[in-house]
């Protein structure tokens, strides 16, 4: 079994164009169902809003983590400014 302490310490690389995505920065929970429904990737920033909110943190589903190793989770998931993105803002839209 995996701890979520463990998710946060894993790099996050996308094997769609192989970038590295960054690291585990949370999960979203369905507390109704007791599932995980997705990894929360920090968005990249930059000097002026490094220090706002993570309104535009990116949250790759569940159902697209195709491997989690002993240090990367391996995800598959298009291009963030593609039109078939199933990237998911945190504000609730879709990237």
């Amino acid at each position: 079994m995996i701890s979520t302490q463990d998710l946060r310490n894993k790099e996050v690389i996308n094997i769609y164009d192989g970038k590295s995505l960054g690291y585990v920065y949370d999960i979203e929970v369905n507390l109704e169902k007791g599932t995980i429904e997705g990894i929360i990737v920090p968005a990249q920033r930059s000097f002026f809003n490094f220090f706002g909110r993570g309104d535009n943190d990116q949250v790759i589903k569940w159902k697209d983590i195709k491997r989690i190793g002993d240090d990367v989770i391996l995800v598959d998931v298009a291009g963030i400014y593609d039109s078939d993105s199933i990237y998911e803002r945190r504000d609730g839209e879709i990237g």
